[in-house]
């Protein structure tokens, strides 16, 4: 690794930090920003997620999707952790703190907005980050495209008749052009670039090197995305850190546990590193854009629902990074 990859978790501090001081200082060029979206996916982060995913899609090989169904335990790991355990855990978790837990320290209509804010972001496994996560870990990329695809058909089905079971209502409106828009923007157009560029390069020696010299733009683009999420939540974070703090608890706790869950499966299973990481990476990132986007559609861009779905956004990055630190270093003892 790099000097800049091997102290990637300083850049991204220091983005955190950046991103506030930008959201505190220059609220218009925030704001601008935020208004450059088509059917709630922010365009220049789009782009920057672009940036991070297309590095990866180059090493997807067609050729060995076939040999897929060789190792079908670190597909069955993803699906049972995203759909079977995943939205549950979350929405119980919501529950014991919110309810119980802070219930001297939040009014009980808020306790509510945060817990269905916290079931939307449990029921959203993510489409694009995890190829970001995926590299960091050395991961296979044929196999992670399989399973984030397969993840996304999955999405289309079961994520309203979950949440409506966990919210406990009986119509909900999903923003499909948000889901559908997200999925041709981080993983079709970088997937068809990625192929293209491949056919065109040719060789596999040509391959490696032309990775090698576009990897560092996926870096670049994850900090500036770092950079512009803080600041678009900057002032949020300064007006109301104690409510942020509590809301980041139960998904701190789940984000750690679903990786323990699906990482130990796969140690179990003796599903290969290379796979396992990313099976057990996919869980524990989020889909933010469509549970934000969810949030704002069902209970209003102000509500907590709201606010907890942006609480995911920030605490997720750290977290991924060091989750990625503990893949790498216990990569030796997988066989």
């Amino acid at each position: 690794m790099s000097l800049f990859e091997r102290y990637l978790s300083v850049w991204i501090a220091l983005a955190i930090i950046a991103g506030i001081a930008i959201g505190s200082a220059a609220p218009g060029l925030v704001n601008a920003i935020a208004a450059a979206e088509v059917a709630s996916v922010n365009l220049v982060v789009a782009v920057l997620i672009w940036a991070m995913v297309y590095p990866m899609m180059v090493g997807v090989d067609l050729g060995s999707l076939r040999d897929v169904v060789k190792q079908p335990k670190g597909l069955a790991i993803t699906l049972i952790v995203n759909w079977l355990i995943k939205p549950f855990t979350m929405a119980a978790l919501g529950v014991l703190f919110f309810e119980v837990v802070f219930a001297d320290l939040i009014a009980p209509e808020d306790a509510q907005q945060y817990i269905a804010g916290l079931i939307l972001l449990g029921a959203a496994p993510c489409t694009a980050m995890v190829f970001v996560w995926s590299q960091l870990t050395r991961g296979d990329e044929s196999y992670t495209l399989l399973q984030v695809s397969v993840n996304d058909v999955v999405m289309v089905f079961a994520f309203a008749p979950i949440v409506a079971f966990l919210l406990g209502v009986t119509e909900i409106t999903v923003p499909w052009e948000t889901l559908v828009l997200s999925v041709v923007l981080f993983v079709l157009l970088p997937f068809v670039a990625g192929f293209l560029t491949r056919r065109q390069l040719g060789s596999a020696d040509r391959i490696e090197t032309f990775q090698g010299r576009v990897k560092p733009w996926s870096v670049i683009g994850l900090i500036a995305t770092v950079v512009i999420l803080f600041g678009l939540q900057g002032q949020v974070i300064l007006d109301r850190p104690q409510v942020i703090a509590l809301i980041a608890v139960p998904i701190l706790i789940q984000s750690y546990g679903i990786f323990a869950v699906a990482y130990a499966a796969a140690y179990a299973l003796r599903v290969p590193h290379r796979i396992a990481a990313p099976c057990a990476l996919i869980g524990t990132s989020n889909f933010f854009e469509l549970a934000v986007a969810v949030a704002i559609s069902l209970f209003g861009l102000n509500s907590g629902a709201a606010l907890a779905t942006v609480v995911g956004v920030l605490v997720e990055v750290p977290v991924m990074l060091s989750l990625v630190a503990f893949a790498n270093r216990t990569r030796a003892k997988f066989a």
